[in-house]
């Protein structure tokens, strides 16, 4: 059967919506990084509050993923859509008028996010319009939202600078209410659709050893590049003393390759599988931050987190490459529940980075942590894979390149869920 082009097989403007959904939700959910040290210096924050100061909006936005893909399951990507686009508006409105106590930034911090959740409406909404050999590219594409940090470090630090940081929140009301009428207006509903699951399924799902594994996965991937990107700007700031708005752009340049590379790394796991990309990526990911660890001089250490949040961000997209390869049908239900985990591994990492510099006067335990864990995930895999060679479909181990494949003839369904 001739397969058709990516630009033939899909729909151009949902991607496009879906894309910008998930572009400016994530400038506002992570808006609290490149503003901590604006805020920190004026209610003398510690390092440990710093790290939970960032961290609380990745909290809320595994709190709120799950209830998002549910919604979407039921009611629809566009509908939910529009729904976690107006929400969004809420604590940015709080932020400007109401938030002058740190436990109120806390609450702010838990509601965007809402901002953070987009990411189980925007994927499945794009990738269900894409057959399986183009939905790599295709979730790759609408992923790459994530650029939308770079809006965040980039102008956060020069608009707080000059107006101030509660001023920063009203700004942020602008491109979200623009995206909202795009999205409104451009963004409409797979036809292949399936109905929505029963509850039964959800916790068959939950049951099911693969969608930890995946939750495993994406907790160091997107946990990382997200914990990263909330965190860098107060790494740069207080361990190299560079001022709010040099800390800004190095993040900045640091987040920029994480970024942009998503949708290479879901191509290239349509090319060679998403097994093989993760295997590689996570021992390079160490590698980087073992030299990371000994903190180097800036120029050193900038080119190096360039690489891992590049190889990060590759990550990203080899993941959910693989997942609607196990998962096609309950797409929707597992892109939420693997994006919380995501958004919970991201929680973790500042928070661990500034207790560990409270504690140890220096950021080097945390980063050597985050290393290890990464080593650790990279052994894990390998066991992954001999498991998924033996339980999951045939076609699903072809297109995730999960080690060698031969064909047995066997019939197996696709999606089944495989004893484990």
């Amino acid at each position: 059967m001739k397969k058709t082009s990516f630009a033939k097989s899909g729909h151009l403007p949902t991607l496009v919506s879906a894309f910008l959904y998930f572009d400016i939700s994530f400038m506002v959910w992570v808006l609290f990084g490149p503003l901590t040290p604006f805020i920190a210096e004026q209610m003398h924050l510690s390092a440990t509050q710093k790290g939970l100061l960032t961290a609380v909006p990745l909290l809320g936005g595994s709190f709120f993923r799950p209830i998002l893909g549910l919604l979407a399951d039921r009611f629809g990507g566009r509908r939910v859509g529009i729904l976690g686009l107006s929400l969004t508006l809420v604590p940015l409105i709080l932020g400007w008028h109401f938030a002058s106590q740190l436990w109120q930034l806390y609450i702010v911090g838990f509601l965007l996010g809402i901002a953070g959740a987009s990411f189980a409406v925007a994927l499945p909404l794009a990738g269900r319009w894409y057959p399986p050999e183009h939905q790599g590219l295709a979730m790759g594409i609408a992923g790459a939202g994530n650029s939308g940090t770079l809006v965040a470090t980039l102008f956060g630090p020069r608009l707080a600078q000059h107006y101030g940081w509660h001023v920063v929140f009203a700004m942020a009301l602008l491109p979200i209410c623009a995206v909202l009428a795009v999205f409104f207006l451009l963004a409409r509903n797979s036809p292949s659709k399936a109905a929505p699951k029963p509850w039964s399924s959800y916790g068959t799902l939950l049951r099911t050893a693969d969608t930890w594994r995946f939750c495993l996965l994406y907790s160091l991937t997107f946990g990382g590049f997200v914990g990263m990107t909330s965190f860098l700007s107060v790494f740069f700031h207080d361990q190299y003393h560079l001022s709010k708005i040099a800390a800004g752009d190095l993040t900045t340049i640091v987040v920029l390759s994480g970024s942009f590379l998503r949708p290479v790394g879901g191509w290239l796991s349509d090319k060679a599988g998403g097994f093989r990309m993760l295997l590689g990526l996570f021992g390079a990911v160490a590698l980087c931050l073992l030299l990371v660890c000994t903190l180097p001089p800036v120029m050193v250490v900038v080119p190096l987190l360039f690489v891992v949040m590049g190889m990060l961000g590759m990550g990203n997209g080899a993941v959910f490459q693989m997942v609607p390869q196990r998962f096609p049908v309950e797409i929707e239900i597992v892109t939420g529940i693997v994006g919380a985990a995501g958004g919970l591994g991201g929680f973790f990492l500042p928070s661990l980075l500034g207790m560990l510099k409270d504690l140890t006067g220096t950021y080097a335990a945390g980063i050597a942590c985050f290393a290890f864990c990464t080593a650790t995930i990279c052994m894990l895999l390998l066991e992954f894979g001999i498991r998924w060679k033996r339980s999951w479909p045939a076609g699903a181990i072809a297109r995730a390149r999960v080690f060698s494949y031969r064909a047995t003839g066997t019939k197996e369904r696709i999606g089944e869920v495989a004893a484990d």
